[in-house]
């Protein structure tokens, strides 16, 4: 899954990317070991909850940014530094996106007729 990410991490500034479930389980992580330490004893699912209904949100604090993004897996956390391009950032979620979306099945009446 590192590999769906890897555009965004090689990012100058980007500190890591972690992807939450709505139910608030880390489902990916990859941090700088620094920031690591601080993220491991976390319950992210009060923070998820009190996200409900925001597409996206930029989060700016005295020494980084958090960038959050809603796909349909949960959120997406990146953390940055302070003079990171979020525009940059913002144009590879919009790349990976379509990468996140859950596996659709083909149950029901159209079976019949995918495309072959």
């Amino acid at each position: 899954m590192r590999e769906l990410f890897d555009d965004i991490l090689n990012i100058d500034g980007v500190k890591g990317v972690m992807l939450i479930s709505f139910g608030g389980e880390v489902v990916f992580r990859d941090l700088q070991q620094i920031v690591l330490q601080e993220a491991e004893n976390r319950n992210w699912k009060l923070f998820i909850e009190s996200m409900a209904g925001i597409r996206e949100t930029d989060l700016i604090f005295e020494k980084g940014r958090l960038y959050v993004r809603r796909t349909d897996l949960g959120y997406l956390i990146i953390l940055v530094g302070s003079f990171v391009s979020i525009a940059l950032v913002r144009l590879q979620c919009d790349i990976l996106l379509p990468s996140l979306k859950p596996a659709k099945s083909n149950k029901g009446i159209r079976r019949l007729f995918r495309k072959t």
